[in-house]
């Protein structure tokens, strides 16, 4: 998609606002939020800013879209920042007027749910990053990861290429915030399992659209919120699953639905999150979670030949539910270079 907006750069001092669009976790965990707010102030340099639904549990669609609304329309907000993610934000997106978000399109973060600002940010033309929750990633217990405290300061201070790398260890699970240890202590990790590269005998740049795929297909589903096919030809598609873990099958056919409307079809490179195999209710052995991993990767390359068999893909980049998390542009420039085997956000 051609005249995407991209926000502007931030500086130390400015005031960022801290929203929650889908579930309002600061104030069901206000210990693991204020922590996120401290680390905010320290490690970034920024004030942030609370809004009236921030905290509020089961907040109408319409005050939550009014709460966004209000930050962009402030002056003083330069970024703005999801708590957390949730299930409903779909409901959210019919009470946004594009007005606040045109005149001035500030840098928004967040992932899963928020996967729905996001594309509807990228249909009216203003860019995104993909990744950052407050609660989940800088209320992290025993400190913020440094590839997303790195990528985070690309995003918000840097105009910089930045190579997003392979991580050595790498986690999918979490700890209860009702455990107090959560404030001090993550949950472990184990060795990464690295990149698998599909179709790497060439070099695609382009602009990124895509996200979490539950969300995804809602989007579909719905079609009120998606553009023509066309219009994201030339895209890098980014995919992620979340802590529901569909099955393989179940992801096959929500990229079956995509294909269908020939929209899987305009991507010449795909990249796709190591994706998340246990929840605090379902801890499988290591052996059962690579192997659900696995079955995930033949699915997402069953579907490409299906509908787009030339298309580059690179599977195992650590930007959607597991941790470390990259943060990445979403409708900015990423090249993915598959005979060099190296993956470049540009912030």
């Amino acid at each position: 998609m051609s005249g995407v907006q991209t926000p502007r750069k931030l500086k130390p001092g400015d005031r960022v606002a801290v929203v929650s669009p889908s579930w309002a976790g600061p104030g069901v965990y206000p210990a693991v939020h204020e922590l996120a707010m401290q680390r905010i102030r320290e490690l970034l340099e920024l004030e942030p800013v609370e809004f009236p639904t921030t905290r509020q549990a089961a907040a109408a669609p319409a005050a939550r879209a009014a709460d966004l609304m209000a930050a962009y329309a402030d002056p003083t907000i330069r970024a703005v920042f999801a708590s957390i993610g949730g299930s409903d934000q779909l409901t959210v997106l019919p009470h946004l007027d594009p007005a606040p978000f045109l005149a001035d399109p500030k840098p928004f973060f967040g992932y899963s749910d928020n996967t729905n600002l996001l594309n509807w940010l990228w249909m009216h033309g203003v860019a995104g990053y993909h990744g950052g929750s407050t609660m989940v990633h800088l209320g992290r217990g025993a400190g913020v990861d440094p590839e997303h405290l790195a990528t985070l300061r690309a995003a918000l201070f840097d105009p910089t290429d930045f190579e997003i790398t392979p991580v050595t260890r790498f986690g999918d699970e979490e700890l209860s915030w009702d455990d107090p240890a959560s404030l001090s202590t993550s949950a472990p990790r184990v060795a990464s399992p690295g990149l698998a590269w599909h179709r790497a005998d060439r070099v695609v740049s382009g602009p990124t659209w895509g996200g979490n795929l539950e969300i995804l297909h809602w989007n579909l589903a719905a079609g009120r919120w998606i553009r023509p096919a066309a219009d994201y030809a030339g895209a890098i598609l980014l995919l992620e699953t979340s802590e529901e873990m569909p099955p393989a099958e179940e992801v096959f056919r929500m990229l079956r639905n995509a294909g269908e409307r020939g929209l899987l079809a305009q991507f010449p490179a795909v990249v796709v999150a190591t994706a998340k195999a246990s929840n605090l209710g379902n801890r499988p052995p290591q052996s059962e979670r690579a192997r659900y991993r696995d079955d995930q990767r033949d699915a997402v390359l069953r579907a490409l030949a299906d509908y787009n068999p030339d298309a580059l893909a690179v599977f195992g980049v650590d930007f959607g539910h597991t941790t470390p998390q990259w943060i990445l542009p979403y409708g900015g420039r990423m090249t993915i270079d598959g005979p060099q085997r190296r993956i470049i956000a540009h912030f």
